[in-house]
């Protein structure tokens, strides 16, 4: 079976996401909510995770899982994204506006993975 183009750009964005959770950590670190022990290990899992998916989204036989996986990353790191637009020290020098507009994109993200949910 092959894969459409747009799946492995899909693929590119989160493998690449996952490298640069631990080549700038802190830009991660940053936007962890404080009641979330262990920052340093949950900022580890989701680069692991977004890398593995990546990778997985390629091989047609993982396809559906590795989908249904980034809708779950997704869901799981809302709390990060959410505490980064209320927060202004972990606003990453983002205006206010720009940090609304990333919590529906989490949506629309939601929504490009489920694509790939019947591969």
């Amino acid at each position: 079976m092959n894969l459409p183009w747009h799946l492995y750009c899909m693929a590119a964005i989160y493998f690449i996401a996952g490298f640069n959770h631990f080549r700038n950590p802190r830009l991660y670190l940053k936007i962890i909510p404080p009641y979330f022990s262990n920052p340093k290990l949950l900022n580890g899992i989701a680069g692991v995770a977004e890398i593995v998916l990546g990778i997985l989204l390629c091989v047609p036989q993982t396809t559906s899982y590795a989908a249904w996986g980034i809708i779950a990353l997704l869901v799981a790191v809302f709390p990060a994204n959410f505490y980064m637009y209320q927060n202004k020290k972990a606003a990453l020098g983002l205006p206010k506006w720009v940090r609304l507009i990333r919590l529906p994109l989490q949506l629309v993200l939601i929504y490009w993975a489920f694509l790939y949910t019947k591969y």
